[in-house]
Order: structure tokens, then C-alpha cells, then sequence
């Protein structure tokens, strides 16, 4: 190992549906966190983490931060908050097509000694600069931000520089994790995560964020994984709405799930989803604690 290695951990923090599971997914070049056009996607702290021969950075994505209107959503925010405090570098991150400065989020950056970055990300969407010059003065006024980074998550732009400048940013030291880990989260969680991705894509106004999905079993027969998943909605209305006409909805979801963590795991899956309704789950403590939900720390 190199005697001036660098290495440390960097948050990213935003209002809900900013792009911070994108920006993370193209940093460590390849899937880890899932996506959707649907606010809240994230719902865990992920690490990812990028390891090269001179530098290890390890990234906290995590929930977006709101005003929570149930159990959940307080779990969710406190996993937020609590994830600023203690960072090598924070980055927060904000929509370019929604702009002006975010007071909501910014006063938990009170009292941090920790360098925070501004990255505006889908600039792509912008027609001119002079919008970007907008958004970043409106945010020079309300915190001393240590830098400011206009990106494209999707498009990878301007990714290399931020990544330059966090780089100078890290303490020397020695790698947290082996060079070959890329996340902490286990075969079960990433499993678990795309299917509520797909669900998230297929499904429309209450039942995306009524749904947790549960690995229930999974079974190695004949080289191949057999993996029996629960996916969990709070009415009978949003189960049907899963299941779909003769079952069509829930075969879809099942079908691009089961492609996707075959590439992504390497290895042939045989998936087997079921619905299941559990009322109000997203306020009741004992069901957010079994859908692994509570342990944000």
C-alpha cells in the first residue's frame, strides 16, 4: 500500500428524489443502490464503496430527508440525519430544475465540522448556464459551502471532478473494507431491494410507498436459486393492484426482477413472489422492526 493512501467516508444527503442512488450507482461503476422516478426510493443507509490503488472512498447514501407522515418516514429521516454527523465530507445534493436554497435540509448542517459540498445535479435538463450561476449564488447566501459541483448523475458529467477534489479531501490512512468489497449490503437485502424497485416502476400513486418486501427462504436446487420473496401492501386494493388482471402485474414484476439479480449475483435464479396484506404496517414498530427498518445507527 501506498504511504500516502487516503481514505474515508462521504455522505450524500438531499431532499427526496434528487438522484442520490444514481450518483452513487455511476461513482462505484456499477448498481448497488435502486432507482426510481419515485420519491423515497431509499430506504436504507447503503455504503458503497470505490477503492483504488491510491484512495478508498466510502459513500453513504442514504433516505431523502422530508417531513415524515408516518413511523416510517421518521425512521427514514432519522437515518438521514444522523448519517451527517462524523463524515470526512458531506455531499449535499439538490435538483437543478427545482433550485433555490433548501432551508429544511441546510440547518442540519449547523454545527458539523465536517466540509459540505453542493452538487446540482440534472444540469443536463437545464437550457443555459445562467441557471446554474442562479442557483448557486442563491446558495452562497445561506452556508458556507466548501465547493460547488453541477453534475449529471445519469450522464456521469463532471463526476471525475468531484471525485478529484474529494480525493484531496481524505485523511491518509488505510483502507476500512477489502479492495473487492463494493456495499455492505447482503445477497437478501440487494434481492429484496430490486424487487421493490420494480414494483416502484410498475405501480402508481398510494402503493409504492405502502410496499416492503420480505426474503421469506431460499434454496440452492440443481444449481439453481430458488428465492420464495413477500411482497408486503397495507390494503387489499393495493394487493390486487400487485397482482394484476390473471396475475399479470405480479408475473412482470417477478419476470425483471428475476433478470436483473441473475446478472447482478451471477447465478441463476427461480423466483417465487407472494402478496401479502399487513394493515398500516408503516406505523406499527413490531412490523417496521421484522422488515428490517429499525436499525438505522
Amino acid at each position: 500500500m501506498k504511504t500516502n493512501f487516503r481514505s474515508g467516508f462521504i455522505s450524500i444527503v438531499g431532499r427526496p428524489n434528487v438522484g442520490k442512488s444514481t450518483l452513487l450507482n455511476a461513482i462505484i461503476g456499477q448498481k448497488i443502490a435502486i432507482t426510481s422516478p419515485k420519491p423515497q426510493t431509499t430506504r436504507n443507509r447503503i455504503l458503497g464503496i470505490k477503492t483504488t490503488e491510491d484512495y478508498q472512498m466510502v459513500f453513504v447514501d442514504t433516505p431523502g430527508i422530508h417531513k415524515p407522515k408516518h413511523e416510517l418516514g421518521r425512521l427514514l429521516d432519522q437515518t438521514a440525519q444522523s448519517s451527517i454527523e462524523g463524515m470526512d465530507a458531506v455531499l449535499f445534493m439538490v435538483d437543478a430544475e427545482k433550485g433555490l436554497a433548501e432551508d429544511h435540509v441546510i440547518k442540519l448542517f449547523q454545527g458539523i465540522s465536517s466540509p459540505v459540498y453542493l452538487v446540482i445535479n440534472k444540469v443536463d435538463l437545464l437550457k443555459s448556464k445562467i441557471q446554474i450561476d442562479k442557483i448557486i449564488i442563491s446558495y452562497m447566501n445561506v452556508y458556507p459551502f466548501a465547493g460547488f459541483f453541477p453534475i449529471s448523475a445519469k450522464d456521469h458529467t463532471n463526476i471525475d471532478h468531484l471525485i478529484e477534489e474529494l480525493v484531496g479531501r481524505l485523511p491518509v490512512g488505510y483502507p476500512l473494507f477489502e479492495s473487492s468489497e463494493i456495499t455492505d449490503q447482503s445477497d437478501f437485502q440487494l434481492m429484496s431491494e430490486i424487487i421493490r424497485e420494480k414494483v416502484l416502476y410498475h405501480t402508481q400513486e398510494e402503493v409504492p410507498h405502502a410496499v416492503a418486501v420480505v426474503i421469506e427462504h431460499t434454496e440452492m436446487i440443481e444449481d439453481v436459486y430458488e428465492v420464495h420473496a413477500t411482497i408486503v401492501v397495507e390494503r387489499n386494493t393495493q394487493k390486487q393492484i400487485l397482482i394484476g388482471k390473471g396475475g399479470d402485474m405480479l408475473k412482470q414484476i417477478g419476470t425483471e426482477a428475476r433478470k436483473e439479480i441473475n446478472k447482478i449475483l451471477n447465478t441463476r435464479i427461480h423466483l417465487i413472489l407472494w402478496v401479502k396484506v399487513k394493515k398500516d404496517w408503516r406505523n406499527r414498530p413490531s412490523d417496521l422492526k421484522s422488515f428490517g427498518y429499525d436499525n438505522h445507527d
